[in-house]
């Protein structure tokens, strides 16, 4: 197994910016970069500071182009929850990105198979992600890949589990109202990135961060996968790695 760049910071906010350091260093070498990005609160930050690093003239997305982890299955890509619309609003419109050049799953689609198939398809034409975002989910899911007894390998439709479920719920009016299914890259769609970058924060994810990088490699944890990437890089606060070591600092 292989040892992911863990990087430690005092805050959240700390974690934003040097996440952002490699989105700049990255855009600067390959301004025609393929980002795979994320969504939920942990990107957020992030995005903030990626929006303010482009108006201060630091970095230049007119070129980039980017895939989206996941999508809810039914939602609009207008819909107030719809991961489309959280991209645009927290990101795309406020960058120079072209809006051709954004790619999320179709939570619409009347054909999975052939819309999980094309999506796969248009990552590979468009050269695979040179950098993969991710967050941490709290029972170990990355993108939407839930715990379970495979990794699945490639874009799928996935029934999102009840503590997802309830994670997810704070974003909507209700539990009642969170989509029970989602569309999600895969396992292997995700590994097949250059490069990883996850960002981890909070004391409520100490103990899945610690299974995920120093526990066995088990789908029923599935970012526990990426202990066998060669390039990850894992950016956490005190918060978070406070405890997932063994006391390690």
């Amino acid at each position: 197994m292989l040892h992911p760049n863990i990087l430690k910071v005092e805050t959240a906010a700390d974690a934003a910016r040097l996440a952002a350091d490699r989105f700049q260093e990255l855009i600067c070498v390959k301004p025609a970069c393929v980002l795979g990005l994320a969504t939920g609160s942990t990107p957020v930050p992030l995005y903030r500071e990626l929006i303010a690093r482009e108006r201060a003239g630091l970095i230049d997305f007119s070129r980039v182009r980017s895939v989206n982890l996941d999508e809810y299955k039914g939602l609009a890509p207008g819909h107030p929850q719809s991961y489309r619309r959280f991209m645009q609003e927290n990101l795309f419109d406020h960058i120079s990105i072209r809006p051709e050049n954004t790619y999320v799953p179709d939570g619409l689609t009347t054909d999975v198979t052939a819309m999980c198939t094309a999506y796969e398809q248009t990552i590979e034409e468009l050269g695979g992600v040179d950098l993969q975002l991710l967050g941490l989910g709290h029972d170990g899911h990355i993108g939407f890949n839930e715990p379970c007894d495979h990794f699945p390998v490639r874009t799928h439709e996935v029934a999102l589990t009840e503590s997802t479920r309830q994670a997810n719920a704070r974003f909507f009016a209700s539990e009642a109202e969170v989509p029970a299914a989602a569309y999600t890259m895969g396992v292997g769609t995700v590994m097949a990135a250059r490069r990883v970058l996850m960002i981890v924060t909070g004391a409520d994810k100490t103990e899945v961060l610690r299974r995920a990088f120093f526990g066995p490699v088990t789908p029923w944890v599935p970012a526990s996968i990426l202990q066998f990437h060669p390039d990850v890089t894992l950016i956490c606060d005190r918060a978070a790695w406070d405890g997932a070591a063994g006391g390690e600092r």
